[in-house]
């Protein structure tokens, strides 16, 4: 059976889609950039906005029955690659025991604030 995750932000409804969606024994979690959705701020530091993507979809993925550590699958998409390492020690806080399968892409994103974008996949625990 399908369940669809809101986090309640205006991308969600303003695009139809889903912050994420459950699917049998994985949740597939959306595009999650670094917006507090509280209060719909970002950051402007690269660093800072990768720690709050992960707080986001740690935040999803408990609703769905799951967590960071039972990411199997992630992709990264920055504006600039050079800039991807920084975002290292983020990454390594969040995922040093789940180590998933990723990939990287340099792509540009819906607006200039935007510095990186994640996208997972989990099993369900």
């Amino acid at each position: 059976m399908k369940k669809l995750i809101s986090s309640g932000s205006a991308f969600e409804q303003s695009f139809a889609y889903s912050r994420a969606v459950v699917d049998g024994d994985y949740v597939f979690v959306s595009g999650t950039t670094g917006y507090d959705y509280d209060s719909m701020e970002i950051s402007a530091d690269l660093v800072e906005q990768t720690e709050q993507c992960f707080k986001n979809m740690a935040k999803v993925l408990a609703e769905a029955g799951s967590n960071l550590n039972q990411v199997v699958r992630i992709r990264y998409i920055v504006p600039d690659k050079k800039d991807f390492a920084l975002c290292a020690p983020i990454i390594q806080k969040y995922l040093s025991e789940a180590r998933p399968a990723a990939t990287m892409f340099e792509a540009g994103l819906l607006n200039d604030a935007m510095k990186i974008e994640i996208e997972v996949t989990a099993k369900i625990t």
